[in-house]
């Protein structure tokens, strides 16, 4: 009886599997042969029997909600580096980060060499006034080894009920030993827009991701600067900006754009095949705009650097961009997880596919380190970005099949040394390094030669 429910079981699992596909198959019934024509049966077959083999010899019982998961999530990431499956606990978070708060310690992190790494202190949050700084190497949580930690787990530990604590352990570049700290968790406003002017008649506005807000809170701000006299030109900063929102990337530039095409998707599927335009404005925003951008820059901020710069109305500087050229779609499932998947590359309003390419500035402007950084810290300051090109399994760009003679990192074109934009804590006022300095220099000159140019209009002559 034992063995029969067993039985039951696994077929009852294959059973929903084969539902899942046929669901599928359906909703895309113009693009896919029938299941029978793509040997899915016989590939579930194959599937059935290993998650039999699993269930029977394993050294340990493993709950097969766990192996259903890990299937989905090896089968997704088969595909391409940003198709994931999302666990429920995953899902939530997600969400969380698009709202604009959330409750914890206030640090952005990531991994870096395997290891927890402290990007930035959110100004004016408990790791802020803590002291914790950028490049801060967290090496355990409550007393756990993040070792082999992913990010996602990472973050369930840090964040928690705005007044219960968290102690973390840290270590710094020059420490002996690693140094406790316990943090009181608090609410943190996650602000995706900061502004302010550089000099008079010039303004500055970093936008750091694309979130639900941030289109108008870029208005907001745009109004501020511009009160007066107004503007004589401003300053975008998209360096280090991963991202975020498609529909936020394209109300950004169309608030700088009065018409003609912002950017455009080709998927599968009709429903992937979307345009986007630009809508006149109230407020006129008639003033030069210079876009900053490095390696750092991704996904739906190359979105705003392609559309300013194809339908000519900024001039884009720095070093080349990410080049991830490809749209996710969240599909919520009935568990409360999600699926992440790939549905469709975005094209600039030229038609450009920046896919594994990344965006080109028109202004060429390395990264310099501040003087006043030892040699040591300018080395560790200075690196190559991983762009999309350097991913395994990234998506070719089909319109440049010449550099696509391998579809993965080794094989791909080398990119020389490149160097980091500033890591400017969230909330706090930029730095002027020398990529903002030239960005300046370059709205000055683009002022005076307009003054000219209206001074001395060209002569006709019969």
């Amino acid at each position: 009886m034992k063995k029969f429910s067993k039985s039951v079981h696994l077929w009852s699992v294959i059973a929903v599997l084969v539902c899942i596909f046929l669901v599928i198959g359906t909703y895309q019934a113009h693009h896919v042969v029938s299941a029978k024509e793509n040997g899915i049966y016989e590939q579930l077959k194959i599937f059935g029997n290993v998650l039999n083999l699993v269930e029977r010899d394993y050294v340990e019982k493993v709950q097969p909600k766990k192996l259903i998961y890990g299937a989905i999530q090896g089968m997704l990431t088969s595909l391409d580096p940003h198709s994931s499956f999302l666990r429920p606990e995953e899902y939530k978070e997600l969400q969380v980060e698009t709202k604009g708060s959330f409750t914890g310690i206030g640090i952005e992190i990531s991994l870096q060499d395997g290891i927890l790494t402290v990007i930035s202190p959110i100004e004016g949050t408990p790791a802020y006034k803590a002291g914790l700084k950028a490049k801060d190497k967290i090496l355990k949580i409550e007393g756990k080894p993040t070792k082999n930690m992913t990010l996602i787990q990472a973050v369930r530990l840090l964040r928690g009920p705005k007044g219960s604590k968290v102690t973390i352990s840290i270590y710094r570049q020059g420490w002996r030993r690693l140094k406790n700290v316990t943090l009181t968790r608090d609410v943190i406003p996650i602000k995706s827009v900061h502004s302010r002017m550089l000099e008079k008649g010039y303004g500055y506005v970093r936008i750091s991701n694309f979130q639900d807000k941030t289109s108008s809170d870029l208005e907001d701000a745009l109004e501020k600067l511009e009160k007066g006299k107004g503007l004589k030109g401003l300053v975008l900063d998209l360096r280090n900006n991963p991202g975020g929102l498609l529909d936020q990337a394209v109300k950004v530039a169309d608030i700088f754009l009065e018409k003609g095409l912002i950017v455009y998707t080709d998927g599968r599927i009709k429903e992937q095949r979307m345009r986007f335009v630009a809508h006149p404005n109230k407020h006129h925003h008639n003033y030069p705009i210079v876009v900053l951008v490095n390696g750092g820059t991704a996904s739906a901020s190359e979105i705003v650097a392609g559309a300013l710069q194809d339908q000519k109305r900024a001039l884009i500087v720095g070093t080349q961009t990410f080049g991830k050229g490809s749209v996710q779609t969240i599909i919520p499932l009935e568990d409360g997880s999600a699926v992440r998947l790939t549905t469709a590359r975005y094209y600039t309003p030229s038609g450009r596919s920046i896919q594994a390419e990344g965006i080109s500035p028109d202004i060429v402007v390395p990264f310099i380190p501040p003087a006043e950084l030892s040699s040591r810290e300018k080395m560790e300051n200075s690196f190559h970005f991983l762009r999309e090109s350097d991913l395994a399994g990234h998506l070719l760009n089909k319109t440049m099949p010449a550099k696509n003679k391998l579809h993965g990192p080794s094989g791909e074109k080398k990119i020389g040394p490149a160097t980091s934009g500033p890591k400017i804590a969230e909330g706090k006022a930029a730095p002027m390094d020398n990529q903002l300095r030239e960005a300046l220099r370059i709205l000055k000159a683009w002022n005076i030669f307009s003054q000219i140019i209206h001074a001395n209009p060209a002569q006709t002559t019969k």
